[in-house]
């Protein structure tokens, strides 16, 4: 047994040498760990902005599991530990954990990274060989990104359903398998994400015809196997955007509602096309009731049903306002809404929330407007909770107007915001923060304040805060772009001066409220991973047929004509690469080249007669319907004109007589073409 710090390394049952490596970066990983504290690593992976290390080091990986109501008294077993991403959490959680992972650099960098947990044992080796050693009676056992590997840890016929009846031996009586995996059919990867494990399009919906050591299954997959392996009791949770930087998490029990996914750009490994807009599929989707089926990943939980119907987390901002939402079954079956501190910073921000409950309940006595109860639980395990309410979020109301296309209506509800909000508006007191989405209307009329996070003791001109609660609307989905946002301003009487004003002041708020900490959509965006939209491709290359052809005329002393004229074949190795070859009669005097049916630019890279070069910089040799933009040579020193033509007739006029030989002629021709917008006639 090896200890590195705290933290135990079995290596009994280990080969000798890993059997597989991320390469450098793993060098890269198990260096930081080494030289820095976890307080540092995120400012490192600011610093880097690569993918694996944002991948392995990040803290919101641990979001997977850290709702999970794990206590000191639970054994939690991880299979498939890997470089620690939830390591960390189960340690500071649970009463012990015990790992299994096949790599040992892997395993040296989880143990450096934790080295302070003296309840964690690292087991090095095949979980084959390993298992027959584990204990029998595990609160959870966790396969996070694992159970899609079964083939390679279990092999045989049935891996997965063996997998899982090898697990349910080390189970205790009412203890918890818990799996998180990508779904096959998540509707990321129709709309253009590559599959995770093979980097390919729609590997995993055809069915993994490239074939790889990677399965991931859709729901109906997972439950056959589960069914197969025995198991009859199980729920379904759906991480979204996905399971590896988790936001949220529904289940059966609280589905998303229309609008609330709007997060979907999670390309931060690979570069991914954008076939359709996802929000507005998701929301389709969540009408048909069919949002289990095209989540984009599973955590499945095997044995008793956890109380947890839904998780939000909010700890991408500064620590001391880092928090994390659930809604809980409670034991007499009510619902209940608890917000809990994500960090130990974040605990005063809790208890903070009593105060803000008083002083609004106060303000607003009297008025159309209800603040959600609340309670505060201050022990160990500290929580703000409140009244579960139901109702319509103001939003939808707003949506339903603009959807109509009625502004009078929408400016009359707006109204009514603003006379609601504004109750008691000279008090020392206001929300910041109530926005649409943070209102439910009643049946009745009355509207709750769900949440009031940003409450503070001051007083917030009435106008501000209608702005910032219209800018966030407009912010949440794009649809809403065609409210007339100029015929808003002049409702509320703001100059563009004084918007400019306000939209600094959102900056400065969201900046107060981050800590100065990259979004991931930020993080996406300093990675570099590229979105292509081959949608828009298609209004240029639907006609591509038509007009990504060219054409050769010959003047053999009567003129160029038109019925004498002829294509080149296959011409177009691709829509930009344009190379042929064709045979010329020594009595042609002229040539005309007609690189495209449409606009265009074209730059000449090579042209020759019998094999010699052609002066192509030579405007005797050739003349153009085009204007001359570039001679720029090649790496060769040749010259390489590039024209621009920017009517749809373009033409390249070739005097070729003195160069033609009394034999056939072969003309080899080379050029870059690119398609520029048609000047109006």
């Amino acid at each position: 047994m090896e200890y590195i710090g705290k933290v135990a390394l079995d290596d009994s049952c280990y080969p000798g040498e890993d059997y597989y490596c991320d390469g450098a970066v793993e060098d890269e990983l198990l260096s930081i760990v080494k030289n820095m504290s976890g307080v540092e690593f995120e400012a490192e992976i600011e610093r880097r902005a690569s993918w694996p290390i944002l991948y392995h080091l990040s803290a919101k990986r641990e979001n997977i599991i850290d709702w999970i109501p794990f206590t000191k008294s639970h054994k939690v077993l991880e299979v498939g530990s890997g470089c620690g991403a939830i390591t960390g959490a189960l340690a500071r959680k649970a009463g012990s954990v015990t790992c299994v992972d096949l790599s040992k650099k892997r395993s040296l960098i989880n143990a450096y990274r934790h080295s302070e947990c003296d309840n964690v044992t690292i087991h090095l080796g095949n979980f084959k060989d390993i298992e027959p050693t584990l204990d029998t009676d595990f609160d959870y056992i966790l396969l996070i990104g694992v159970f899609e590997y079964g083939q390679g840890y279990i092999g045989g016929e049935t891996p997965y359903q063996d997998f899982l009846r090898l697990l349910m031996q080390h189970v205790a009586k009412q203890g918890r398998i818990v799996i998180a995996i990508e779904n096959k059919y998540g509707l990321k990867y129709f709309a253009g994400c590559r599959e995770d494990h093979l980097g390919s399009f729609f590997s995993g919906i055809e069915d993994y015809p490239q074939g790889g050591s990677a399965r991931t299954f859709g729901r109906f997959g997972l439950e056959k196997i589960f069914a197969e392996a025995g198991i009859t009791e199980y729920s379904f949770y759906y991480p979204y955007p996905d399971y590896k930087f988790m936001t949220h998490i529904y289940s059966d029990q609280y589905a998303p509602g229309k609008g609330e996914l709007f997060n979907n750009y999670r390309n931060f490994d690979r570069d991914r096309m954008l076939l359709f807009d996802e929000t507005r599929a998701f929301n389709g989707i969540i009408e048909e009731g069919l949002f289990p089926v095209f989540s984009n990943s599973y955590l499945a939980v095997l044995g008793e049903e956890l109380p947890v119907i839904y998780t939000k987390y909010s700890n991408d901002r500064a620590d001391e306002f880092s928090i994390c939402t659930k809604i809980i079954r409670k034991p007499d079956g009510s619902l209940a809404v608890r917000k809990y501190p994500a960090t130990p910073q974040a605990r005063e921000h809790i208890l903070g929330l009593a105060l803000a409950y008083e002083q609004l309940s106060a303000r607003y006595d009297g008025s159309k407007i209800a603040i959600n109860q609340m309670h505060l639980e201050e022990g160990e395990d500290c929580y703000a909770e409140f009244e579960y309410v139901q109702g319509t979020p103001l939003s939808e109301l707003f949506d339903a107007y603009l959807l109509r296309e009625d502004m009078e209506g929408f400016l009359g509800l707006f109204d009514e915001y603003r006379t609601r909000i504004s109750y008691n508006n000279g008090v020392q007191v206001a929300d910041y923060d109530p926005i649409f989405s943070n209102i439910l209307v009643q049946e009745d009329g009355l509207w709750t304040l769900i949440d009031y996070e940003w409450t503070f003791g001051e007083v917030t001109p009435e106008k501000e805060v209608s702005y910032r609660a219209i800018y966030t609307y407009l912010l949440e989905d794009e649809k809403r772009n065609t409210l007339p946002w100029d015929q808003v301003m002049a409702y509320l009487e703001i100059t563009p001066e004084e918007e400019k004003e306000l939209r600094q002041k959102e900056l400065s708020f969201q900046k107060y409220v981050s800590g100065g900490k990259a979004s991931m959509v930020e993080m996406r965006n300093r990675i570099g991973k590229k979105m292509y939209q081959p949608v828009k491709w298609f209004g240029t290359m639907g006609d591509r047929e038509e007009v990504n052809r060219v054409q050769v005329y010959e003047n053999c002393g009567e003129g160029y004509r038109e019925e004498e004229s002829y294509f080149v074949e296959d011409a177009y190795l691709t829509d930009e690469e344009v190379e042929f070859t064709i045979h010329i009669s020594p009595t042609v005097r002229k040539l005309r080249i007609d690189p495209s049916m449409t606009s265009c630019g074209v730059r000449l890279l090579e042209m020759t007669l019998n094999g010699k070069r052609l002066p192509m910089a030579s405007p005797i040799f050739h003349l153009t319907n085009g204007r001359l933009i570039s001679k720029k040579k090649s790496r060769g020193g040749v010259r390489q004109p590039m024209y621009l033509f920017q009517k749809p007739d373009p033409q390249m006029h070739l005097n070729i007589r003195k160069y033609l030989t009394e034999n056939d002629n072969i003309l080899y021709v080379k050029m870059q073409v690119f398609r520029i917008p048609k000047v109006p006639e």
